[in-house]
């Protein structure tokens, strides 16, 4: 990644960071299940849309959350 990519990056992080970061907290991850519901709304099943791959981004900080913070429910 070139100097002017990286400053490129800095410049469109900033309005985006606020809603795209990895969910540490309870909170953070219920904010980042909402942000992804409201985004299948928006998106669909249609995989050539712009935020299609946004969509798949919050799905996996989504279940690295899970995974780490939720523990399965088992059979007895």
């Amino acid at each position: 990644m070139s100097v002017s990519e990286i400053q490129q990056t800095i410049n469109l992080w900033h309005p985006v960071s606020h809603m795209l970061y990895v969910p540490h907290t309870e909170k953070e991850y219920h904010e980042t299940v909402e942000l992804l519901d409201s985004l299948t709304d928006e998106v669909g099943e249609d995989e050539t849309h712009p935020l299609a791959s946004l969509m798949e981004i919050l799905g996996i900080l989504i279940e690295k959350y899970e995974d780490e913070h939720i523990p399965e429910i088992t059979e007895i």
